[in-house]
């Protein structure tokens, strides 16, 4: 090959890295600078927004914002809807529509729409693309298309330390105990006790601790051992070394 197209070839890939690496920086750059905390509302007027929380750029849909609170500590990912009432600028009383409490993870692409009074406790995780509203469109009259009737609403609360799995359906009226578990999935509607598990559509109670009796149906799989505190991420992988050796 002749030195000039060697030469050639390498400033084409120096370019190329160049012209990554800057697109890379200001990917970050904006990703920080568009990102939604307390310190940088940006230009939401939440009703609260607690210290530590963010809310990921790009944003989802987001109104209704004066009646929306958010805890301390909680992490929207990107894409994230977030709103209250039926449409934006509406004047929605005095009190408070959508609640999250502290230490809240909601996963990418999830949808949160409140036109009632919808709840979420502490430390509730949502995997991504999961959907909770307050309101359904009815089907009374069959003459005229389900979309332009009237819609039902029915507020919704969902206890503290739940999991909610990927692509979940929380429907109207839907009320979820402490710990609850929502398979990926699962359309949920009506009561959840504390420390269930459901799954399917619709969700059905697949299991559930009992004080005294442990989990029944039992569960299948041990318990997950915890990372001793101290141990560095090298001392993990030495290990992993270890038990595939021994095995």
């Amino acid at each position: 090959m002749p030195i000039n197209q060697n030469v050639f070839s390498s400033l084409t890939a120096w370019r190329r890295r160049a012209v990554s690496r800057a697109v890379h920086r200001g990917a970050r750059w904006v990703r920080e600078t568009g990102a939604v905390t307390a310190e940088r509302p940006g230009p939401y007027r939440f009703r609260r927004i607690g210290t530590g929380t963010r809310l990921a750029f790009p944003q989802g849909t987001v109104f209704g914002d004066p009646w929306i609170e958010l805890g301390a500590y909680c992490i929207i990912g990107q894409d994230v809807t977030l709103t209250a009432g039926m449409m934006p600028d509406l004047d929605l009383g005095a009190d408070p529509i959508l609640t999250l409490g502290n230490g809240v993870v909601l996963g990418r692409g999830s949808h949160v729409i409140a036109d009632v009074r919808l709840t979420i406790g502490d430390d509730c995780f949502f995997g991504p693309g999961v959907y909770v509203t307050t309101t359904n469109h009815s089907y009374d009259d069959p003459e005229t298309p389900v979309g332009k009737q009237w819609p039902r609403s029915e507020p919704v609360a969902i206890g503290p330390g739940g999991w909610i799995g990927t692509g979940a359906v929380i429907l109207p009226g839907a009320r979820l105990g402490r710990n609850v578990v929502v398979a990926a999935g699962s359309v949920v509607r009506g009561e959840v006790p504390d420390h269930a598990v459901v799954a399917g559509a619709p969700a059905r109670i697949v299991r559930r601790w009992e004080p005294g009796a442990g989990w029944q149906p039992p569960l299948r799989t041990p318990a997950p051992v915890p990372i001793p505190e101290g141990i560095t991420p090298e001392q993990l992988v030495a290990l992993g070394e270890w038990e595939k050796a021994e095995s």
